[in-house]
């Protein structure tokens, strides 16, 4: 908040938070807040606040005492009690998830070692001789985030670190970068039936479903645009060149500026390689493999909780799982380090602070985000029910009602923070609203938008933990990588609504898949056009920048 109009539209902005909240004090008529249209205030003040003055700590803990306050019935004791969580149900200690953050600290620890070892520099000296041009890099960054598909936290720090010094040597932005990462972290583990993703939104699943849960994923899996087209999306914008909006401008800076912020990545030894890199993150992976089925129930095989690998996944806890297979494989990564030469004990174990130190901010802010949305959910002010009362009067829309439960999630999403929060909040009801034997195919199609839109709002939201998680991965500025994906996500989102009507119309999987995937290229070599012919100059030059730094 340095400039002097930015600083004046933020306190006009807090001005209009509180005529609002005295508002609510005097029209509420003593029955609370809980399931009406306040309860969207204070995610709306959160996210309002953090784009007006590009400061996320201050807008969220503004946005989770509105929640609080509101919560509470404008008692001040009561609202206290709701934001600190001493009571029960919501507030910061019962909104924590210590498994998760104790994951992402083992990652951030296990990031910092690789650097310290040498095996991130050597992929850097591997992937500049096999990759020649910005497309290549970014197509390589999502190649490997399709590849670790088994949660989205591990691919967004994961693909961040291993891939920021090939971007960087490429001229590309760290908020391309996150942007790649964030499109290939929750859109990816969507899709994957094997993920903690699949594991979550089988869990919602009411029972009854004719069919297993997990067959209930595999079924929504081929109508989930979003997910689909944001992966052509990627595809399209780094083969094609295509940037607009803020990211034309990070993009064009970024030859000028590329190191801005950037990580001393140390060399460590010389006879380091890439298997120093990729034998810790495979490790890594079929540990939190591991690690998830177990909890799961997969090897009790003497206990009457036993289960197969399937069935396993979909009942497991991600975050205990995550975190017993990230501590096993850093302890793995210390050994083989210290057995092959590449760091001392003393120097690997700077690397546990280093590590924490480097997860702090995504820490606090996923931790004021995760107070915010117990807040609104059902504990707190039950956004979820105010939602299911708006949506109560559409079923008679049923082949237009996939578009509007996209929408709907969208909305949730985005507010909320939360894609697994938002569908766990519209499947249940989706399951309600058709009939699961006579419209099935409809059905599938309502899966898939409740499931696209909670990664949509998702996606697109300032408080998500996912956004967060990818800013972090790309050492990015959380609210740069927010302002810059916002116009690419809104892209896809626009032509995933246009499908979802199709869909709802036509019925036919291939038929309505080859429909949207041509919308969703159409629509990007439009934007590609009158981008070029706007900004022609800033495209040559990027472009005789790239050529140049192919033919080094």
């Amino acid at each position: 908040m340095e400039k002097k109009g930015t600083k004046i539209a933020y306190f006009i902005a807090l001005a209009i938070v509180v005529i609002a909240l005295v508002i609510a004090k005097v029209t509420n008529d003593g029955s609370g807040f809980v399931a009406t249209g306040w309860a969207l205030f204070p995610p709306v003040v959160a996210i309002a606040l953090a784009l007006i003055s590009k400061e996320v700590y201050s807008s969220l803990f503004l946005g989770c005492l509105a929640g609080a306050l509101l919560l509470a019935n404008f008692d001040p004791w009561q609202m206290v009690v709701n934001f600190v969580g001493a009571g029960e149900g919501v507030g910061m200690i019962n909104a924590i998830d210590i498994s998760i953050l104790i994951f992402l600290v083992m990652l951030g620890v296990m990031v910092d070692l690789m650097n310290k070892a040498g095996g991130s520099a050597a992929f850097g000296r591997w992937a500049s001789k096999a990759v020649k041009t910005r497309c290549g890099a970014q197509l390589m960054t999502m190649l490997l985030g399709v590849l670790i598909f088994i949660d989205d936290y591990f691919n967004c720090l994961t693909v961040g670190a291993v891939m920021r010094p090939v971007t960087e040597s490429h001229k590309i932005s760290r908020a391309k970068l996150a942007y790649v990462i964030d499109a290939t972290a929750a859109p990816v583990c969507m899709l994957a039936p094997v993920s903690s993703w699949a594991a979550a939104v089988a869990s919602y699943v009411p029972d009854g479903f004719p069919g297993s849960r997990i067959s209930m994923f595999l079924s929504q899996i081929p109508w989930n645009y979003y997910c689909i087209l944001t992966l052509i999306m990627v595809i399209v914008i780094s083969v094609l060149n295509i940037d607009y909006g803020p990211m034309l401008t990070h993009e064009y800076n970024a030859p000028e500026r590329p190191f801005e912020g950037a990580d001393d990545y140390e060399e460590g030894e010389k006879h380091s390689s890439v298997l120093d890199l990729l034998l810790p993150v495979i490790v890594l992976i079929a540990l939190c493999i591991i690690g998830l089925v177990w909890t799961g129930g997969m090897f009790d095989t003497e206990s009457e909780n036993y289960q197969n690998f399937v069935m396993a996944f979909s009942d497991a806890s991600a975050g205990p799982g995550l975190c017993l297979g990230s501590i096993v494989a850093l302890v793995f990564t210390f050994i083989y380090y210290w057995l092959r030469g590449l760091i001392g004990f003393t120097k690997s174990m700077e690397s546990i602070p280093n590590g924490f130190i480097q997860m702090i901010s995504p820490i606090l802010i996923l931790c004021f985000a995760w107070t915010l949305c117990g807040l609104c959910r059902d504990d707190g002010l039950q956004v979820g029910e105010f939602v299911r009362g708006v949506m109560a009067n559409t079923g008679s829309l049923a082949k237009f009602l996939p578009a509007v439960i996209f929408i709907v999630a969208c909305f949730i999403g985005f507010a909320t923070g939360t894609s697994w929060g938002t569908i766990g909040i519209m499947v249940p009801l989706v399951c309600a609203v058709f009939d699961w034997y006579d419209q099935s195919t409809l059905l599938s199609i309502g899966l898939a938008a409740s499931c696209a839109g909670g990664v949509c709002g998702d996606h697109l939201s300032p408080i998500s933990d996912t956004t967060i998680m990818a800013s972090a991965g790309a050492h990015c500025f959380h609210l740069n990588h927010v302002s810059t994906q916002i116009p690419y996500g809104v892209t896809v989102a626009a032509v995933s609504f246009v499908s979802f009507i199709i869909a709802g119309l036509v019925q036919n999987v291939v038929v309505c898949m080859i429909i949207a995937i041509v919308l969703m290229i159409g629509t990007l070599l439009v934007i590609k056009a009158v981008t070029a012919k706007k900004h022609q100059g800033i495209f040559q030059e990027m472009a005789a920048a790239d050529k140049a730094l192919a033919n080094k």
